[in-house]
């Protein structure tokens, strides 16, 4: 066997082409009776070939794909950059499957509720593979967007598929560098947790400090996806009226040092369960439930359960149909509706940050459009936002991690949407903590 010799990527460099490849190309193409444009141009492949280095510097563990990165090299060298961008994106996706091994098939099966063994990661298509991915926080919002971009590209314009037009030098260096940043270049990940284990050492005995310690660091070191579950799950044992002193100990012990890192997302699903309780009329649940809050410091999250829940599935419910692709049709009775519960002054605290970042979204849209039959609720919504909500709808695109902001961020016509937004409201409104910021969104809207 062949022994591999490690490399340095900050080493690399790669040798100028040789004076006779280029022109044993042309000499090649002319003697076939091939025009020569099938294959790219001289200027574009030393310019290709020039950029290379930089990108594959950036490639942590380089040899792990070093048969694709070699052949991509060479099909830059000769001008099929068709065949490079194909051996880029299967050394991606490779090291997003080797993201999702690491992370613990075991435990992707568990979150995702089925099996889920090596070959069915191997049989997801690409396009699955990055909603996993999306959904384990083992790529960010901004990854996805452009792996997902990266996707259709390969799709269209590689050797892999019958293509609809050729790439040039720069088009395929942004190809690969995207590749790279968000896929190869990403060398550590979260891992998950695994339930099991978790739940078995929640209930077995009392914590000693130095076990809390250290699932508090495992807690800390998984994803938003997971966490929501595991709190949601100790929650729930916490209520049990079976369920002994010693677990319920270990369960505040473990929810308390992390109460206020809870995400919108985690607080909203401890709410909706502590409403299912109530709703179930289950009293027994219901008064551990508030004991819960209270414990963690969170009692005043259960002010307005009972709003929380019925707007949270509006909303939801609102989202879903505006992310379908018959949205336009579909929105206005959602709109409607949420525009109906959220008169001022009755939307619960604990909502508003996802309200307006939902009601935003739906009004700037998607890129391609708008509901203008929704559209009417929307603006009466966002017209009566509170000087807190304001405050969110201002600082959405301060959130990276933000579909909405990526989109205001990406899509000039939803910055303009989302500018005309913000023309809706009354300036008096406006909280002297975001009022530099508005003034700035206000005057970039005037240089269009």
């Amino acid at each position: 066997m062949t022994e591999i010799i490690p490399v340095n990527p900050t080493t690399i460099q790669l040798a100028p082409l040789p004076q006779s490849i280029l022109p044993a190309i042309s000499q090649f193409i002319t003697a076939l009776g091939i025009p020569r444009e099938v294959l790219a141009s001289e200027e574009e492949i030393e310019c290709a070939w020039r950029d290379l280095p930089r990108e594959l510097r950036s490639i942590p563990n380089i040899n792990l794909k070093g048969e694709l990165i070699i052949k991509m090299c060479i099909a830059v060298s000769v001008g099929l950059f068709d065949s490079a961008i194909n051996y880029a994106w299967n050394a991606a996706i490779l090291q997003l499957r080797e993201k999702v091994k690491n992370f613990g098939l075991e435990i992707v099966s568990q979150i995702l509720s089925k099996n889920f063994e090596e070959k069915h990661l191997l049989e997801l298509q690409d396009s699955e593979l990055l909603d996993i991915c999306l959904k384990l926080n083992l790529a960010t919002e901004d990854g996805y967007f452009f792996l997902d971009q990266c996707r259709s590209t390969r799709n269209n314009f590689s050797a892999a598929h019958p293509t609809i037009g050729q790439l040039d030098d720069r088009e395929f260096i942004v190809f690969l560098k995207r590749c790279v940043k968000y896929a190869l270049a990403e060398s550590t990940s979260p891992r998950g947790i695994h339930i099991g284990t978790f739940i078995s050492a929640v209930k077995t005995s009392r914590f000693t400090e130095g076990q809390c310690s250290l699932w508090l660091e495992r807690i800390d070191a998984t994803h938003d996806a997971q966490r929501d579950l595991l709190f949601s799950m100790i929650h729930g044992i916490y209520c049990d009226p079976t369920t002994l002193e010693p677990v319920r100990l270990n369960i505040i012990d473990l929810c308390l040092p992390y109460s206020e890192k809870f995400t919108s997302s985690i607080r909203s699903k401890l709410i909706i369960q502590h409403s299912e309780y109530r709703a179930k009329g289950d009293i027994q649940r219901s008064a551990i439930s508030q004991q819960f809050f209270d414990k963690i410091g969170l009692f005043t999250l259960l002010d307005d359960c009972e709003k929380h829940t019925i707007i949270s599935k509006v909303l939801n419910q609102l989202w879903n149909v505006h992310q379908a692709w018959n949205n336009f049709y579909n929105e206005p009775p959602f709109a409607e509706r949420l525009a109906e519960l959220s008169k001022k002054g009755l939307l619960p605290k604990n909502i508003q940050e996802e309200f307006v970042e939902k009601v935003v979204g739906c009004y700037i849209g998607n890129g391609h459009g708008v509901s203008e039959m929704a559209k009417p609720f929307y603006e009466e919504m966002i017209r009566e936002f509170s000087p807190k909500e304001i405050q969110h709808m201002v600082e959405i695109t301060r959130k990276n991690s933000s579909i909405v902001a990526r989109r205001i961020n990406s899509e000039s016509s939803c910055r303009i949407k989302f500018i005309q937004a913000l023309k809706l409201i009354d300036a008096s409104s406006v909280p002297d903590a975001v009022r530099v910021s508005y003034e700035n969104l206000i005057g970039i809207r005037r240089s269009y």
